[in-house]
């Protein structure tokens, strides 16, 4: 019998992938509900009334079904991706307008999934960052360092209202470790004297000796990023590339000026560094698409996501990384395109 191609399937859909990387985030979830408290949890049911209405909106303007774009969860990872970057205590109006940005100008505008450029959830975070940097950057502290577990309805008082009836809520936040190491430099306290504490110890020990929550968050993500490489829902370049590069610059300035750099186990460990590397940076849409520069891609956010930590104006860095690169892909397929199978010299 003689058939048309394909010959083969990979038995893979958009909602099954989509499925896959969302169950993978289910251990970054319980940590950070047991070190922060359940606001992510307010924060997220939030974003998926956001998501719900802005998808039904946005789709019937576009004049397309919405059951089957709805239920293909992509807009759930994008906003799931989205309320991990956002503290758990800001405003629930920072939820709405970040997710509604992300949604609408990262993804509907340019026609859809698959015709976007940029990363949806970083693109919104982008511009939380740039239009709300004060929300944007006050974290709530541990529980075990506040001496406050934020319950549900804590986070919901919070979050809906901006007080909290049981404590002064200033209290309750703090510098993250990217930000205390950015205040410290800045005060010229060396790096081994600003770790002490964030490691939870008196003298100048090593970070792995005393892993901060962020830390913590971050393996949770590394965990969930195994998963997905052992379900082959992602591919090995992305965190090779970019954890590979932001290891080997952190440790060439590290080992430079020890005093002035931190070691590449801290810069490895702290803000985002595992979800962008297991869960942003492999979105298979705004990402390159051939093997070399699927690569050279992630090495470039690994490379800027350190310039822009160390030298830049925002203690992270990952969004922008992202979307410079995203905007680089282009040209990175033209020139990393692999050879034609059964082409000759």
């Amino acid at each position: 019998m003689i058939s048309s191609s394909p010959f083969t399937h990979n038995d893979q859909t958009v909602r099954k992938v989509m499925l896959q990387v969302q169950f993978a985030a289910f251990p970054a979830l319980f940590v950070h509900i047991y070190l922060f408290g359940f606001g992510i949890v307010v924060q997220w049911l939030l974003a998926v009334v956001t998501y719900l209405v802005v998808e039904t909106v946005m789709l019937k303007l576009r004049g397309r079904p919405v059951q089957p774009f709805l239920t293909d969860m992509s807009a759930m990872i994008t906003i799931t991706g989205l309320v991990f970057c956002i503290p758990p205590t800001a405003p629930w109006w920072v939820v709405v307008s970040g997710s509604a940005f992300a949604l609408i100008f990262g993804k509907h505008l340019y026609g859809g999934l698959g015709y976007n450029p940029f990363n949806p959830a970083m693109l919104g975070y982008a511009f939380l960052i740039i239009s709300f940097p004060v929300p944007m950057t006050q974290w709530i502290m541990p529980a075990e360092i506040s001496g406050h577990f934020l319950s549900f309805g804590d986070a919901f008082q919070i979050i809906f209202t901006g007080n909290l009836s049981s404590t002064s809520f200033d209290m309750l936040t703090g510098a993250t470790p990217l930000n205390e190491m950015r205040i410290g430099l800045a005060q010229g306290i060396s790096v081994a004297e600003t770790l002490a504490p964030i490691a939870g110890h008196t003298s100048q020990t090593h970070f792995w000796l005393g892993l901060n929550s962020w830390a913590w968050i971050n393996i949770a993500f590394l965990l969930g990023g195994v998963y997905l490489l052992y379900k082959r829902t992602i591919r090995w370049q992305f965190p090779v590339g970019f954890l590979g590069s932001l290891f080997l610059i952190a440790w060439i300035f590290h080992s430079y000026n020890p005093e002035m750099y931190p070691p590449a186990s801290f810069v490895l460990l702290s803000g985002g560094t595992m979800l962008a590397a297991f869960f942003i940076i492999t979105d298979p849409v705004s990402a390159s698409t051939t093997p070399l520069g699927r690569f050279i891609y992630a090495c470039g956010i690994g490379i800027l996501v350190y310039v822009i930590r160390t030298w830049g104006s925002f203690p992270d860095g990952l969004a922008f990384a992202i979307l410079l690169m995203n905007i680089a892909v282009p040209l990175i397929d033209q020139y990393t395109q692999p050879r034609v199978f059964g082409h000759s010299r």
